[in-house]
């Protein structure tokens, strides 16, 4: 026991001392430094995680923590600039991102960070000096040429552009952004061959590429090198027969030098090519369109649409095109048709739309195709109020007029009366809507409206007439406004049907049966009401034999009233 007490002894006195000599190696400075590092670490890693979650304050207050117990860190200045230039404090981000450049001036992190402030300061050239310190130093940064070649032409200073622009071509090597943006250098420097040399390079480093071609022959016709520039087309055509980008520059180069029957030749190796872009071969049509007018450019035409319609067959910018050529032949209902395959594809064309809706109305309009388009108007264009209202009218043609009601009152809301004529023919329609659902009260207050914009409308005149009639209301003002229609339009067979039934309402039978006996003249085809109300009017006047017959002819049709069968069978008159 004895023992195990002094072996305790001599192990705590060793222990003892050997602490007290590690502590005697570190200084007291030493040990503040240890101190204010963890600490300054803790900051830092603290800001990192702030900075992650897009958290700037919290990230700016932990940084500047860990700047209190480091001062000396770049890394912790350089993270204070960051924060700065992420919320757009670049002039307050100056001091520390310098700050982290002198502390450690091998990282390049750091100069970036310090040009990108610059930038920021509309100061470019001061961050053009620290790019080409970095970029002249050896091989490790020279990508960012192009960042300093690109401050040199914001900055107008094309000969250093230029030659940096060569030290970023000895990196990466000839690419197509490097030398397009040289030749745009020599072009502004009215150094015509150097731009020329420019593309010949690209051409050779990048054979068969006919993009490359294209780009030397536009500066060459621009520069009215068309010999050389058709030279060239046609020496790359020999090489590289089937690219029909190049036939169709060989024929515009033809054509302007006047050779027009070669230069349809290399035409029609284009347009037979189902490469060529449709919306080239689109444009280059409507363009041969817009010329005069002969037996050949006929024959051109008719062929250049065949190989179209064998080479892309099924592309909205074809049938777009042989659209236009129907139109402008006045053949009206094949040009829609060929519309509407072209929208079908692609509904993206507003004004085609408007076209095709617009063309498709008329007498025999079949609303029920006339709709695909109208919901097609809609759904793209759902701020045009004229696709509302077209949709709204087309509902209301079959009898849809719930739909047509939404339809039209939301074409009137987004109109917000920037356009009366819009207002005046969706009012209009929206009444004749409201009638039939049975809000008569709420259709008579939109055809005032619509007349109070326009009060010579045919339409609006001859239905409001019309519906006062069957309602037996205002007869008066129902006569005077069916009378102003049938003076304008005396050989209208609609109109003169509304004023003889309104003249009938109000008991006047001669005066119905003038105005039905000139209705039913007008008319080739008598609707059923017509000849219902015609045997109406007869058996008025006494005639119930000839109004029978009148009742029997309007037999069957959709439009006759309920009431129809049994005016026939007991051969007297029915409301």
């Amino acid at each position: 026991m004895k023992f195990k007490r002094i072996l305790l002894i001599f192990l705590v006195a060793v222990i003892g001392s050997t602490a007290g000599f590690a502590q005697d190696k570190l200084s007291k400075k030493e040990r503040t430094d240890m101190l204010n590092g963890s600490q300054g670490s803790r900051y830092f890693i603290e800001g990192e995680k702030n900075l992650v979650l897009d958290e700037m304050e919290k990230a700016y207050f932990y940084f500047q923590k860990a700047m209190e117990f480091s001062p000396k860190e770049p890394a912790i200045h350089y993270k204070v600039a960051e924060v700065l230039v992420k919320t757009n404090q670049a002039e307050k981000a100056m001091p520390y991102a310098t700050k982290a450049a002198e502390l450690d001036p091998e990282n390049k992190y750091y100069s970036l960070m310090l040009a990108e402030i610059y930038t920021n300061l509309k100061q470019p050239l001061k961050a053009a000096d620290i790019l080409e310190k970095l970029t002249s130093d050896g091989e490790n940064n020279q990508q960012y040429n192009l960042d300093l070649a690109s401050i040199y032409l914001n900055s107008g200073e094309l000969d250093k552009a230029l030659t940096v622009l060569d030290r970023a071509e000895d990196y990466y090597g000839v690419m197509e952004p490097i030398t397009l943006q040289k030749q745009r250098i020599y072009l502004n420097k009215n150094n015509l061959s150097q731009a020329i040399t420019e593309g010949e390079k690209l051409m050779e480093a990048r054979p068969g590429n006919p993009a490359y071609v294209m780009n030397l022959v536009e500066i060459l016709y621009n520069n009215n090198r068309v010999d050389q520039a058709l030279e060239l087309v046609l020496g790359e055509i020999k090489k590289y027969p089937n690219q029909p980008e190049l036939q169709m520059a060989a024929h515009t180069l033809l054509k302007d030098k006047g050779n027009i029957d070669e230069s349809i030749h290399y035409l029609y190796s284009a347009f037979a090519s189902p490469d060529l872009d449709p919306e080239v071969k689109s444009k280059t049509f409507i363009s041969q369109l817009n010329e005069i007018k002969t037996q050949n450019q006929e024959i051109l035409l008719d062929s250049l649409e065949t190989l179209m319609n064998m080479s892309s067959p099924d592309n909205d910018m074809i049938y777009a095109a042989l659209g236009e050529r129907k139109m402008r032949e006045q053949k009206q209902a094949e040009g829609i048709e060929y519309f509407k395959k072209s929208l079908l594809i692609n509904p993206k064309n507003a004004k085609m739309l408007e076209q095709v809706i617009l063309g498709s109305f008329g007498e025999n309009a079949d609303f029920i195709e006339l709709e695909k388009f109208t919901i097609l108007g809609v759904d793209e264009f759902p701020q045009k109020p004229e696709f509302w209202f077209y949709d709204g009218v087309v509902k209301s043609a079959q009898k849809k007029d719930e739909e047509a009601v939404a339809s039209l009152q939301k074409a009137i809301e987004l109109n917000a009366g920037k356009n009366p004529q819009l207002d005046q023919v969706a009012y209009g329609a929206l009444g004749s809507s409201l009638y039939n659902l049975g809000d008569k009260e709420e259709a008579f207050l939109n055809f005032d409206k619509a007349l109070e914009i326009n009060p010579n409308d045919e339409q609006v005149l001859n239905n409001y007439s019309y519906f006062l009639s069957l309602e037996k209301k205002n007869l008066e003002k129902a006569k005077t406004m069916s009378d102003k229609v049938v003076k304008r339009f005396p050989e209208n067979g609609t109109f003169l049907d509304t004023h003889a039934w309104v003249l009938f309402q109000m008991e006047d039978y001669e005066g119905a049966k003038k105005f039905m006996d000139l209705a039913l003249k007008h008319e080739a085809e008598p609707s059923g009401v017509m000849l219902e109300h015609y045997g109406d009017i007869l058996f008025h006047l006494g005639k119930e034999n000839e109004a029978i017959s009148y009742w029997k002819k309007a037999e069957g049709s959709p439009e006759a009233s309920d009431k129809l069968s049994r005016k026939i069978k007991e051969g007297k008159y029915h409301e």
